[in-house]
């Protein structure tokens, strides 16, 4: 049976992520976020990657090209290859550090794909547990997260191979 994978919280910030002060990914790329605020986990020569500030599950990751590119038939060759890459590097490191049972990866593409960053293209790598849904969502509108946000960015910097 389909266990769907409810996410009710992120509405507000998809409603409002258009509001946000420049491009997230833009803004960690040319290294303008402080060391101890930034989410960035890795940094390639094409494509970096950050964790979801927003994330549907712990250590949901974000790669996405150094590059202010808006549309997947955009990227270059070696964008799009280090962006597959660094998707495959998260799932290991996320699979050597928290032992997920499998994973999510995804894009959203447009605005009405719930993608929260319209502009700016993005891979999601979600790590997923047997039994990760639960009633909090749901019910009480709560996402419940085992650890805190900085602290899983050090965690996967220092496993990242």
């Amino acid at each position: 049976m389909t266990k769907p994978l409810w996410a009710p919280w992120r509405l507000e910030y998809v409603q409002h992520a258009d509001e946000l002060e420049g491009c997230i990914f833009c803004v960690e790329a040319a290294g303008k976020v402080p060391v101890d605020s930034s989410m960035l986990v890795h940094r390639g020569n094409d494509a970096l990657v950050l964790l979801n500030k927003f994330p549907y599950s712990s250590g949901h990751l974000m790669a996405a090209p150094v590059r202010h590119v808006g549309a997947l038939a955009e990227l270059t060759d070696a964008e799009a290859l280090e962006l597959h890459r660094l998707s495959v590097a998260g799932m290991d490191t996320l699979d050597r550090t928290y032992g997920p049972d499998g994973f999510n990866l995804g894009w959203n593409l447009g605005h009405i794909a719930g993608a929260g960053i319209v502009d700016h293209v993005h891979v999601h790598v979600v790590p997923r547990w047997s039994g990760d849904t639960n009633f909090m969502p749901v019910l009480a509108d709560v996402k419940v997260l085992p650890e805190h946000l900085l602290a899983t960015r050090d965690r996967l910097r220092a496993a990242w191979r």
